[in-house]
């Protein structure tokens, strides 16, 4: 038998104090991300732009989902 297709699992994790969120793909961290338009950046520059970040399984979102963005509203003047 061959090997099943690997599919990248990548996590958005919960938001930071400033609301940041971190991209992981198994171990390894892609980027911080301070918006839904950052991770989607994030993905394309890891060659995982074919991914739906906001419908896609292969996307877990930690701690709220992708409007979910606590703290940037704050530093509004």
């Amino acid at each position: 038998m061959g090997n099943p297709i690997r599919h990248p699992h990548i996590v958005v994790h919960s938001p930071a104090l400033d609301g940041s969120r971190r991209v992981t793909e198994g171990d390894v961290t892609l980027g911080i991300a301070s918006h839904l338009d950052d991770v989607v950046e994030i993905l394309r520059l890891a060659d995982l732009d074919r991914i739906e970040v906001e419908e896609s399984d292969l996307v877990e979102w930690q701690g709220g989902g992708p409007d979910d963005w606590p703290g940037l509203g704050e530093y509004d003047i």
